[in-house]
């Protein structure tokens, strides 16, 4: 069996990296009872190189996504279980997000090992952690705390989450011996040792000292370790020098050591036996798992802490002390406590040698390879959906929640700020017609009586913006002045889209009076439209108009001129490798198949039909290949010939997907469009490239596209309208078969 671990690696200077070495050299050592090999997919953090040891047979590059996908293809090709240990900042992206695309793709078991739980996650953090955890087959922590949180905030089932504690070096040295190597005869060492930062709350032991050495005038404080990447990153030396002037103003100089380095393993050992007391005085009590904590247990240090997460439970049944979270008076009692009283301090240090050494490497290491065996084994292994299950009970129940959110006495606005209505940027006609769509499907599919009650805030702006020449103005100040004197043919188009189908859904006289007086003012216009798109929304709107109404030879005679423009724009494009209406696929692509295949039915012209098909099975092939829908993002687009652009995703084009899909199965009554219309509404739910839901279960909104980062976090109207729309169509198409 082989085993590949996703992780940093030494020698770069983390502690995730350590650990994984600690684990895998531990593993080796006893191989021979059992016939595994181990292999390292190391993650490099920016600009950096690395000599790295033989295990490490691929390498990542944090921000980079592509080589993420790569690394899915060797470990699939090369191994037989991954192992990812997890911590959000050591993975590209938000929150770490460029890791869920690697594992949605192995087909493999993933055993999962959880170096960080968080209790207040943000919206990022846990929807990344809740779609890592249902990928493995099994998530270890390494506190009873942490399976707790897993349940409550992550909905963790509790059969997946396995306990295994941090490991420890087998510790030899005797502590006389390695104080004589250190040159600390004589002394009262007190130690903190790992990465520095403010968190770590060392000014609290500085500040305990000087009432302790006025007793105890051997004492010598070591704070081993360097600056916190991160931290060195941002802010510099700035903490470490606060602590050197701390000392200095408390004239500590003889008494407190800094020594930064990122120190070996033999260096370390030295230190921790040498040591009398060991000290943690975090500031903050969301620390899951401290490795120090469980380094300075196994050398049988007597312990003394903040009572955070791990130290309170790790330190229980007389392991070591607690003290309050920057409590400089109740440390200094302890310290003073302690050594003055040699056999208290002789019984806390044997008590965490006793249990330090129940958790060594090797031992930790034998209950990791038992996962794995059991893992291999076990029947069920995760492998990635070959399709989605089609099943409308999973989805979340239809609520307009959001849209009402955003919604004023004018009318919707098209922009928020996370799920807050931004009103700088005031409305726009195009949302204010998805937003009349929703409300007229919405009361026609469920009777929603929030859909009746907006109605008329909709249908009342796109009258407000209706010139006299039936043309629009599309966007309006938050104080009601016009920003525009004529808006684009897309927003003329979605205009007649939502009219049209008003004809059919109107729930009062007064509305299909007002819809209809202004769709035949605006039908004028049609044939001067040149916009490809707005061409092929005017043609969906006609097509609902036409379902009222399919005895109007002169609208059927305007939309089969609509329609030959867009067949001519595809004569002039298309290739024999390229079935398409333009030299690029650019935004709302799919609405163009659509609208073809909509006409259809009015039009007897098996050209149209022909066409339609063809693009869409051209869009299908580029946007449906990987199994799940991978829509081309507005940053760059694709242009003929050149890479497609993958970000940023956004929700329109989603909807645009679902309804090509619904059509092409009204139309030809193949099942096989059904799957495709629903596993392009799943690109709502994580079934995209970055694997991760973009409808918000607390605000009922949408989330406005997948950036290179991660999820835009914005729910603007088009997004969560667009999502409406889409969950709408396939619950009725689903429901009507």
């Amino acid at each position: 069996m082989k085993v590949v671990y996703i992780s940093t690696y030494v020698p770069r200077e983390c502690g995730i990296g350590t650990f994984t070495n600690n684990l895998l050299e531990s593993a080796k050592n006893i191989i021979q009872e059992v016939d595994i090999d181990y292999e390292v997919v190391a993650i490099n953090d920016a600009g950096q190189l690395y000599q790295y040891p033989p295990e490490v047979k691929f390498i990542i590059q944090q921000e980079n996504q592509e080589e993420y996908l790569t690394a899915s293809d060797y470990i699939n090709d090369t191994a037989n279980c991954c192992v990812l240990e997890h911590e959000y900042g050591i993975f590209g992206g938000q929150s770490g997000i460029y890791i869920l695309p690697l594992l949605s793709r192995l087909r493999i078991p993933l055993v999962v090992t959880l170096h960080t739980v968080l209790e207040k996650p943000s919206y990022n953090e846990r929807a990344v952690l809740t779609e890592i955890c249902k990928m493995a087959s099994s998530v270890v922590v390494m506190s009873n705390k942490a399976i707790g949180l897993l349940q409550r905030v992550y909905n963790v089932p509790i059969e997946k989450i396995i306990y295994i504690p941090h490991g420890v070096p087998v510790f030899h040295q005797q502590q006389v011996a390695a104080k004589e190597d250190l040159n600390l005869m004589n002394k009262e060492i007190l130690l903190t040792f790992g990465f520095i930062g403010r968190n770590k709350g060392i000014e609290t032991v500085i500040k305990a000292l000087p009432k302790v050495i006025s007793r105890f005038p051997n004492i010598r404080y070591i704070v081993l370790g360097k600056t916190h990447p991160n931290v060195l990153k941002h802010s510099g030396e700035e903490y470490r020098a606060y602590l050197e002037n701390l000392v200095d103003q408390l004239s500590l100089n003889k008494h407190v050591l800094f020594i930064n380095e990122f120190i070996d393993q033999e260096g370390l050992l030295s230190y921790l036996s040498a040591c009398d007391i060991y000290i943690t005085p975090y500031i903050n009590e969301a620390q899951i798992t401290s490795g120090t904590l469980s380094y300075a247990i196994g050398a049988g240090a007597a312990v003394l802490s903040t009572p955070y997460w791990h130290a309170k439970e790790l330190l229980k049944d007389g392991k070591g002390r607690l003290f309050g979270f920057k409590d400089i008076d109740g440390l200094s009692s302890l310290l003073t406590e302690l050594l003055g009283d040699p056999t208290k301090l002789k019984e806390l240090r044997e008590t965490a040698s006793y249990y330090g050494q129940q958790i060594t490497w090797p031992k930790v290491a034998e209950k990791y390879i038992n996962i794995f065996n059991s893992t291999v084994n076990a029947v069920h292994i995760h492998t990635p959906k070959k399709s989605v299950e089609l099943n409308l009970e999973k989805l979340p129940a239809f609520s307009l929640e959001h849209i009402k959110r955003l919604t004023n006495h004018v009318g919707i606005i098209q922009h928020a700020t996370y799920a807050l209505p931004n009103y700088k940027e005031g409305y726009c006609l195009d949302d204010n017609a998805r937003a009349l769509l929703i409300s007229l499907m919405a009361y026609k599919e469920y009777k929603d009586p929030m859909a009746l009650s907006l109605m008329p805030t909709y249908l009342g702006y796109i009258h407000y913006m209706q010139r006299t020449d039936g043309k629009f103005q599309n966007f309006l100040s938050f104080n009601n002045g016009f920003l525009d004197k004529i808006g684009s043919e897309d927003s003329f188009g979605r205009a007649i889209w939502a009219l049209g189908y008003l004809f059919n859904t109107a729930p009062c006289d007064g509305y299909y009076q007002l819809g209809n007086e202004m769709f035949f003012k605006a039908v004028q216009n049609f044939d001067s439209l040149r916009s490809i798109r707005g061409i092929a929304y005017t043609i969906i709107g006609i097509c609902f108009y036409l379902e009222y109404n399919p005895n109007d030879e002169g609208m059927i005679e305007r939309m089969r001129n609509l329609i030959q423009q867009i067949i001519n724009e595809y004569n002039i494009s298309a290739t024999e490798r390229w079935h398409w209406f333009e030299p690029l696929l650019a935004y709302d692509n799919a609405i163009l198949p659509l609208c073809l295949l909509q006409s259809a039915k009015f039009l007897n012209d098996d050209t149209i039909i022909s066409i339609g098909l063809k693009t869409m099975t051209f869009l299908e092939n580029i946007i449906l290949k990987n199994g799940y829908l991978s829509i081309v993002g507005n940053q760059k687009w694709y242009h003929k010939d050149k890479n497609i652009s993958k970000f940023g995703q956004q929700p329109l084009d989603v909807l645009a997907t679902v309804l090509m899909f619904d059509q092409a199965f009204q139309l030809t009554g193949q099942k096989e469009y059904l799957e495709k219309m629903y596993i392009s509404f799943m690109w709502f739910f994580g079934e995209n490239d970055l694997r991760i839901s973009l409808y918000d279960y607390e605000t009922k909104g949408c989330c406005d596209g997948l950036e290179n980062y991660g999820v835009n976090r914005n729910q603007g109207a088009e997004s969560t309208l667009s999502y409406l729309i889409a969950y709408t169509t396939v619950h009725k198409t689903f429901n009507n078969l």
